[in-house]
């Protein structure tokens, strides 16, 4: 792995411990077998384990998703408790950090959780994912949520692009086209918003909305980057080379393969920073935190 004299910070990641997949469904053994890009590891990936991967990729960050997925009572609905995540952070803060997912039908009650997550558990983000509840992001359940984290300051994450099979008995509609977003930021300028998941197969539109809303950005995880459409890769080489941040998705992709992806296609080795490293750190405030952006005199600055 090149040596770029800085590390990058992988905004999406899925913890992965034995204890965090007790949390999960069953569906989760069906589904990532057969997406999943490398070996399974059904029993459970240590955060030990994962901090050797990361290191090896030349990763400083990992920003764990406390991650809320349908409604309970509902096939596949499963709801990671923010504790799991909170105390990974805990036991390695140079290492991790905690984004905590939000369901839309918790109403105040989960205003008040996340509020709760930010404050006493030192949350920097919200994560979200629209297919699982079958509700657009611009719906109005939503909005209370995204209210507060202005109010926060934090931004949120959320899932755009198709959703995918998760298992047969549990099939989510692509309720995430990133079209939707141009109704959030229209209503709450303010509000930072990130289209995870590249937003393919709508990946133009998700580019517009990034390239039109000072506070809209992409997030790149969850498709190797070999595949990602020329579209994609050359928004991040020019023009829209301030409005994306790096995301593996992890196990989904793994931390190693992902960044070769990235450093085979020759990003500017300007824009390479941004992309790995600086744009997060400023979306996310994370200087405040004591993590700094790489500067510019640094190897692979110019």
């Amino acid at each position: 792995m090149t040596d770029f004299g800085y590390k990058a910070i992988d905004s999406v990641v899925n913890i992965w411990t034995p204890e965090a997949l007790s949390h999960r469904p069953g569906w989760t053994d069906e589904f990532f077998v057969g997406k999943m890009k490398g070996k399974h590891d059904e029993v459970g990936i240590s955060l030990e384990k994962m901090i050797d991967d990361m290191d090896a990729a030349g990763i400083e960050y990992g920003f764990l998703v406390a991650a809320k997925a349908g409604r309970p009572g509902l096939p596949g609905c499963y709801h990671m408790p923010p504790e799991v995540v909170a105390e990974a952070v805990k036991k390695y803060p140079k290492r991790f950090l905690g984004l905590i997912g939000i369901d839309p039908f918790q109403g105040m009650d989960g205003v008040r959780a996340m509020e709760h997550a930010v404050k006493e558990l030192g949350f920097i983000g919200a994560h979200l994912y629209p297919h699982w509840y079958n509700l657009e992001p611009n719906a109005a359940q939503y909005y209370p949520f995204y209210a507060k984290c202005i109010e926060l300051g934090i931004p949120i994450q959320m899932q755009v692009g198709q959703s995918l099979i998760y298992s047969k008995e549990y099939r989510c509609r692509s309720v995430g086209r990133p079209i939707y977003l141009d109704d959030i930021a229209c209503d709450l300028p303010e509000l930072k918003l990130i289209g995870t998941h590249v937003g393919i197969p709508w990946h133009d539109e998700m580019i517009a909305m990034s390239w039109k809303h000072e506070n809209v950005y992409i997030a790149t995880d969850a498709h190797s980057p070999k595949y990602w459409p020329e579209s994609v890769w050359k928004y991040i080489n020019s023009y829209g080379q301030d409005k994306v941040i790096f995301g593996s998705d992890f196990p989904v992709l793994r931390f190693g393969r992902t960044v070769s992806e990235i450093d085979d296609y020759g990003l500017k080795p300007a824009v390479r920073k941004k992309f790995m490293r600086n744009n997060v750190v400023k979306l996310y405030g994370l200087e405040k935190l004591g993590i700094k952006p790489a500067p510019d005199h640094q190897a692979g600055g110019n």
